[in-house]
């Protein structure tokens, strides 16, 4: 084995101290610091996939059995629980910045939304494995770390998820003392406070309690945030292997809806001087959602070897957004002499409960040579809902479009809001039902094997409340999954895989189902990838991927048949990441890496009535992104962070008519040790202050970048 480098016994004091995630206890800390460890020999104190710094070494989530990451025949980033907090990190697009193949998209400012391998998706969404599909911007106050996955992950997680998931896991009561209080406040009034508060009841009950509270503006006028979340969890150890852990979450946000500037000319419009102008009407603009979440997690370890994981989540989620913006369609970008744009408004209400059941049933044994495990499991889910959008009125005009000046482009004007026939005004049903079989299997130290199949019935059926006519539809998905791992030395992997995953034809968020989408194939997924995974050392982990993802039975407009589509629409997305996690020294961490991403369109498809043609470039996807973030330990109190971020041009929407400039950016971040419970924290965002396009929602729904922003946090335990 090879010994920890120098000062790493150090740094896992301070994160022990620091990260408040239970993994390692202090006593465990001090009783390595003399020791030569491994981050192996660190698991045995965690759970499954704890982290040391910005290293994971484990994960559940990739195959739903604890396993290595280098083992693991996919690509995964982990964001731990130390980066998001030595980052400053708030949201889901703060959390994949520095992340391989993923772009934040805006998400018409009322929702996370992200672009994994050139495939967008607002649903693929998952806390502890389980399904979180609402669009809602999702907070990190109780998020021990976040778990990115590539590539179609239909065997683990069923529908979607087409590019990958983004999976939070959340922090839990393990009976380890936390008590710890951040506060955090900067520039354009960001004002935060989170605790996070745990012990033991008892020799067999843990408690913990995570709570935030923040409200906060932006560099953006008129746009400011409020939000509130409190998440108590509880731990019974029912017997020596039998564990149930209990969590409830009452969460509530609500802020300014901000879709950004327009176009002109295909380019972003007076970019750097409209930074913090708000086109539209900000009164009107507003998203809020409520969120309660109960979840029941049974673990039993039987005599025979065999280990049961059974998960229980209801999940009720109310939803509403309103917003006042520039048009989405041609009409929405400024006119060419700078004097004209129009402007639409709409809002949507969603109210979606969700009920899911996941059974994992895992066996390990050996046959002669061969180590196996085996995972048998099933799921069942039911989603229901309603889905009401209103479309705006504009006073003054008596339509639902509204010309304002692109220098004075804020409207006061009155709107009032109506269900138009083509709007929703739909309940919606859907069950699921899932069974899924995968074989992990060992061939001597040097060779592994993983073979997975999973079948999904979807069935989905969705009403119209004006005309009550329903419209159904089921779908049967098999997704398979194979995957292969060399390993010529323990410390060298190098993998293959392949998968597939569907998309039904009702789509991400499945909220209304047409004639048309009611005979529509379900979109397929299918990816190849090769890659290899070096430990240059027991606490830096490397990874390199080779990959090709087909997207294919998009959905065309049928110009013959109003209403119905033709299932030809595909794009192809070739791309090569490396990524890099850990220490470099004792006193030298990074988190980052590189992505080329080729994102194309293979048959020509419609998006509102804009041609999308073949060999266009995908939205939001730029060939080259470069991200890197070091945080140096320049003394045993004070560390120095510095992360940059780099990308090449990419298009606003794959009718590649607007065009978003490239752009590099640097941020900062200091650190001291005021005392042993005490640190002082001082992020700067963007230190040289460079005017860019941070992402966008369309051609005429485009997000600046922030300013230089300043942060100071402090981070109190006791």
């Amino acid at each position: 084995m090879l010994p920890a480098p120098a000062g790493f016994h150090r740094a896992i004091l301070l994160g022990a101290t620091f990260l408040g995630t239970g993994s390692l206890g202090l006593a465990d800390a001090a009783s390595a610091e003399d020791a030569a460890i491994t981050l192996d020999q660190l698991h045995v104190v965690g759970s499954p996939g704890e982290s040391v710094g910005y290293l994971t070494t484990r994960t559940r989530s990739a195959t739903r059995t604890d396993t290595a990451l280098i083992d693991t025949p996919q690509s995964v980033t982990v964001v731990t629980q130390q980066q998001i907090r030595d980052q400053g990190i708030r949201s889901i697009a703060d959390a994949v910045r520095y992340v391989p193949g993923v772009v934040a998209h805006q998400g018409e400012g009322n929702r996370d939304d992200v672009v994994i391998r050139g495939q967008r998706s607002n649903a693929d969404f998952f806390v502890n494995g389980i399904r979180d599909d609402v669009q809602y911007f999702r907070d990190l106050y109780n998020v021990q770390r976040i778990e990115v996955l590539k590539g179609p992950n239909a065997m683990i997680f069923g529908r979607g998820g087409g590019g990958g998931v983004i999976n939070r896991v959340l922090k839990e009561a393990d009976g380890v003392p936390v008590r710890e209080v951040v506060g955090l406040g900067g520039a354009y009034g960001v004002k935060r406070v989170a605790v996070d508060v745990g012990d033991r009841i008892g020799d067999s009950v843990f408690f913990r309690l995570n709570g935030m509270f923040e409200d906060s503006g932006s560099f953006r006028n008129f746009v400011d945030l409020r939000r509130y979340g409190v998440n108590p969890t509880l731990t019974f150890l029912l017997g020596p292997v039998t564990t149930l852990k209990l969590s409830y979450e009452s969460f509530h946000d609500d802020r300014t809806a901000d879709r950004g500037i327009p176009s002109q000319f295909g380019r972003p419009y007076r970019y750097r001087q409209n930074i913090a102008t708000f086109f539209g009407n900000p009164d009107l603009s507003h998203a809020g959602v409520d969120a309660q979440i109960a979840t029941a997690t049974l673990d039993h370890a039987f005599e025979s070897g065999i280990a049961l994981r059974s998960q229980l989540r209801f999940a009720d989620y109310a939803k509403f957004y309103q917003n006042v913006y520039p048009n989405i369609g041609a009409a929405g970008s400024v006119n060419a002499a700078g004097t004209a744009l129009a402007l639409a408004a709409y809002n949507t209400e969603s109210l979606r409960t969700n009920i899911f059941s996941q059974n994992d049933v895992t066996y390990r044994f050996e046959t002669g040579l061969l180590k196996h495990t085996l995972l048998g499991g099933f799921e069942l889910g039911h989603q229901e809902g309603l889905t009401l959008r209103q479309d705006g009125v504009f006073a003054t005009t008596g339509t639902r479009a509204l010309v304002v000046n692109p220098l004075s482009p804020v409207s006061r004007v009155p709107v009032s809001f109506r269900n138009v026939a083509s709007g929703a005004n739909t309940r919606y049903d859907l069950g699921l039902a899932a069974v899924y079989a995968q074989d992990q299997v060992e061939i001597g130290p040097h060779l592994q094997l993983i073979g997975g199949l999973r079948y999904d019935r979807f069935d989905f059926a969705a009403t119209d409340r004006r005309s009550t006519i329903t419209q159904a539809r089921a779908d049967d998905l098999l997704s398979p999954r194979l995957g292969l791992v060399l390993k010529p030395v323990e410390a060298l992997a190098v993998y293959a895989s392949y998968s597939v995953s569907y998309l039904p034809s009702s789509g991400d968020q499945f909220n209304a189902l047409t004639p048309g989408l009611a005979i529509a194939k379900p979109e397929r997924f299918e990816n190849t990838e090769i890659g290899v995974k070096v430990d240059v050392a027991p606490t830096l982990q490397l990874t390199g991927a080779l990959y090709n993802l087909d997207r294919s039975n998009q959905r065309l407009t049928d110009p013959n048949n109003a209403g119905f589509f033709i299932t030809s629409g595909q794009t192809n997305t070739r791309g090569a990441e490396i990524g890099a996690n850990g220490y470099v020294t004792g006193g030298w961490q990074i988190a980052g890496g590189y992505a080329f991403t080729d994102a194309r369109i293979v048959k020509g498809f419609n998006i509102g009535g804009t041609s999308v043609r073949p060999g266009n470039q995908v939205g939001l996807v730029p060939f080259n992104a470069v991200t890197l973030w070091n945080k140096f330990d320049v003394t045993e109190a004070f560390a120095l962070g510095i992360g940059f971020v780099h990308q090449t041009h990419s298009f606003a929407a794959s009718d590649n008519t607007v065009r978003l400039p490239g752009y590099s950016r640097v941020d900062l971040g200091l650190f001291y040790q005021v005392t042993d419970g005490v640190r002082a924290q001082l992020n700067v965002e963007n230190l040289f202050d460079r005017g860019y396009i941070a992402t966008a929602d369309g051609n005429n729904n485009i997000s600046p970048g922030a300013p230089r922003l300043i942060r100071a946090q402090v981070v109190a335990r006791f």
